[in-house]
């Protein structure tokens, strides 16, 4: 039957040295030959990865995946651990723990794969009190592992016995592990990738995050080709949506099975940013060589395989044993989340010395012994939600972003670390009315907004020192200088700069709160001057060049309101401007509307100064033109009607 989408699904992984049996009793327990491959079938020993499913006696859907036991294939055996939730570590009982069986225990203990079994093969090729002694010596070997107390059954896969209690114990440890996330966006690591014939490209892996349904749009990373699900199987069984845990094939379109890798990713656009650096925490072995600065590693994540060059970050070499802060330069981009677990090995010769998890899928480039650096590292590796949510916001990050920077918390415990932060004042929210909206606005720490906010003053002071007669910074540039790339958060932080009294929004501009625009005196007495001319000719203006006026003090006396330049070179005072404003309202109302020429003779000016002025006026949208006329526009109402003067004459 096929694995429920609702349910909890399970993968185990075998583990071991090289031919104890582990194919034989993966066989025994599901009846499906997890060798796939006819060199497997030639040689008796498995090579690459292989799967098999079964339903347990407590009706637990468990999909099996085989891994090889030789040293030479241990990296298709790392690509096959990665999302396994319990391991059945294999060990013959006629020969005991080996070789390739501490390797594999080690990285299991380096992934973090806590719940498992060790399982005695071949208990048919010994007799009792041998088996006593493996069995002993066998816990004896586990402890201090990962596997420490775990449960130790004996089988023998070729005539059957113990595979009942295997079972049952199976059951039982699968009892213990803990139920896999199932919110957040779904992720597909490839192990497989290959084509059927009418299909298409097929992918297999384990699902991890959220549910994948037939039809959903995914990426393919690290390209960001566009794929869709065409097809989901399970266990042979066709399936409409599948669930995080469970053993998948996806037939997609948009996707040639040359262009996969095993290690790619299929999940949504923007769950995921291949990345070429990481920060990582690292553990070697006790027995592994030291680990110095440029060293190269090979670095094993999910289902992928990378070179990496490596930086320690908080001391010169790790030695054996050792745990430290790394950040590793990667060959090729890999799609990682914060969290993933991974091994490293040397590549010669070959052998596994260390594993960690990656902290920060995305960093910067850092420099060696910082003490903030590390700070912020540990915070990342151990921080509660709320310190974490607080961390990412050292600059602002809409809410979407923040998701994406932080993969590792579901979106309830996320929104709750937001409300949290917010409630506390350890996170302002920008623009608006400054309040919280799920899934809306830009957040930012406390401390990062007072650096942007100071520096938003700093750059906004300096333009008034420099350019004193302008009213205020056009917006453009200050978004520019404080280094922000969306127009919509540079408005958000001149809200918030306003509503803390820092500054002042013009809409186009923005100035410090208090600035002013001030002539000096030779400025002052040139400004004077210009206006007494307008003022002795209101409807026939001279043009500011004509009379010397420098466009700096025009600029200062548009700013203070003295003037209103209505086009290039022609500009009135601002009471002579008034009273034309209210002097159109009036032949508004008596006419219904205004035209170029009863502009011009109500005013007593020519044709050049009313078709100005009546552009103007559509512009600020007092007037609306129709035709060869202007009949009012949305702005009129603002404006008093003034019929009773001599409207400028």
């Amino acid at each position: 039957m096929p694995p429920d989408p609702d349910g909890q699904t399970f993968v185990i992984g075998t583990a071991g040295h090289v031919d104890h049996g582990k194919s034989t009793l993966v066989r025994a327990l599901t009846g499906i030959d997890p060798d796939r491959l006819a060199e497997e079938k030639a040689r008796a020993m498995t090579i690459d990865l292989g799967f098999a499913w079964l339903r347990s006696p407590a009706g637990r859907d468990v999909s099996v995946v085989d891994v090889p036991g030789h040293e030479r294939f241990i990296k298709n055996m790392l690509a096959g651990v990665g999302g396994i939730d319990a391991a059945m570590l294999v060990i013959a009982a006629d020969e005991g723990p080996m070789p390739q069986t501490a390797e594999h225990l080690a990285i299991l203990d380096l992934l973090e794969i806590g719940h498992g079994l060790a399982v005695l093969t071949k208990r048919d090729a010994v007799d009792a009190d041998w088996l006593d002694l493996v069995t002993e010596e066998t816990r004896e070997w586990l402890r201090g592992s990962g596997l420490d107390g775990a449960p130790i059954v004996p089988v023998s896969a070729t005539h059957g016995d113990g595979l009942s209690e295997l079972l049952t114990t199976l059951d039982e440890v699968l009892a213990t592990v803990p139920e896999r996330a199932t919110s957040g966006p779904p992720r597909l690591p490839i192990d497989r990738a290959f084509t059927i014939a009418g299909f298409g490209t097929v992918v297999t892996g384990t699902l991890s995050g959220g549910s994948l349904a037939v039809g959903q749009e995914l990426r393919h990373l690290p390209s960001g080709r566009p794929v869709r699900v065409r097809g989901l199987q399970s266990h042979l069984s066709g399936l409409d949506r599948v669930g995080p845990g469970t053993r998948v094939a996806v037939n997609v379109t948009g996707l040639d099975v040359a262009d996969v890798r095993r290690g790619d990713v299929l999940a949504p656009a923007g769950a995921l940013r291949p990345a070429e650096r990481l920060d990582i925490r690292v553990r070697l072995l006790a027995d592994s060589p030291p680990l110095g600065q440029n060293d190269e590693v090979e670095l094993f994540t999910g289902a992928a395989e990378r070179l990496v060059r490596v930086t320690i970050l908080d001391r010169e070499t790790l030695a054996p044993g050792e745990e430290g802060w790394v950040q590793i330069r990667l060959s090729e981009p890999v799609a990682v989340a914060r969290g993933d677990r991974l091994i490293i090995r040397r590549p010669s010769p070959s052998r596994t010395i260390g594993g960690g998890t990656v902290i920060d899928p995305a960093p910067a480039r850092h420099r060696r012994f910082r003490p903030e650096v590390i700070s912020a590292l540990a915070t990342l590796a151990e921080g509660t939600p709320e310190e974490l949510v607080t961390q990412a916001l050292a600059a602002p990050l809409d809410q979407k972003a923040l998701a994406t920077a932080l993969p590792g918390l579901d979106r309830a415990t996320l929104a709750e670390a937001i409300s949290a932060t917010v409630a506390s004042g350890e996170v302002r929210v920008l623009g608006g009315t400054g309040t919280l909206v799920e899934g809306s606005g830009y957040l930012v720490s406390a401390e990062g907004w007072s650096r942007l906010r100071d520096r938003a003053r700093a750059e906004v002071n300096a333009f008034h020192a420099t350019h004193a007669l302008r009213a205020g910074m056009p917006k453009e540039e200050f978004r520019r200088r404080l280094g922000i790339t969306s127009p919509r958060l540079t408005d958000a932080v001149v809200v918030t700069a306003e509503a803390d009294g820092d500054m002042r929004d013009l809409g186009a501009l923005v100035a410090a709160t208090g600035f002013t625009v001030t002539l000096g005196p030779d400025r002052r007495r040139a400004a004077d001057a210009f206006l007494a001319m307008l003022r002795g000719a209101p409807m026939a203006p001279p043009p500011p060049a004509s009379v010397g006026l420098d466009p700096d003090t025009l600029g200062a006396m548009v700013e203070l309101g003295e003037v209103v330049r209505v086009a290039e070179e022609i500009v009135f005072d601002a009471e002579t401007y008034g009273r034309i404003e209210r002097g159109v309202i009036g032949l508004l109302d008596r006419d219904g509307a205004v035209t170029i020429a009863s502009f011009r003779d109500h005013f007593d000016t020519s044709r050049k100064y009313a078709q100005a002025v009546l552009e103007y006026l559509d512009g600020q949208r007092v007037t609306r033109r129709v035709g060869d006329q202007r009949v009012r526009g949305p702005a009129a109402s603002t404006i008093g009607r003034d019929d009773t003067e001599d409207q400028g004459r």
